[in-house]
């Protein structure tokens, strides 16, 4: 008997304080890219949020498609007035970024969340 494919859960998104924490693991599907993204909008948009911090660390493959999509919230999330930072990034995810030529603009980058918490603390707007 075939049992119906489940939908993937959505992205959790933490509040803390005044900025939203999204910590990726694992593989992003597409659908799931592109609901984080309106879900992250709708989030920035209709919140006091100043920051939005996006935890990699858990995510071995950032394809062009994931790399674009992080630029779009970064984008969105900066006309909103808030500032995204993208945390964790594993070197051989680096390195794939730049081999298919993706600059992430709008994004700032921290070794892991708990530095990306301190340069938006450090920032004013």
């Amino acid at each position: 008997m075939n049992e119906p494919t489940p939908h993937p859960a959505p992205v959790p998104v933490l509040a803390l304080g005044d900025v939203l924490l999204v910590s990726l693991q694992g593989e992003l599907h597409d659908g799931l890219a592109e609901q984080l993204q309106q879900d992250l909008s709708h989030r920035v948009a209709t919140t006091r949020v100043t920051g939005v911090v996006i935890d990699i660390s858990g995510v071995d493959v950032v394809d062009s498609f994931l790399g674009r999509v992080l630029a779009e919230i970064a984008s969105t999330a900066r006309l909103l007035a808030a500032r995204t930072v993208l945390a964790g990034m594993r070197p051989a995810v680096a390195i794939t970024l730049v081999e298919l030529g993706l600059a992430l603009p709008g994004l700032t980058t921290a070794l892991d969340v708990d530095r990306a918490m301190e340069v938006l603390s450090q920032r004013g707007r």
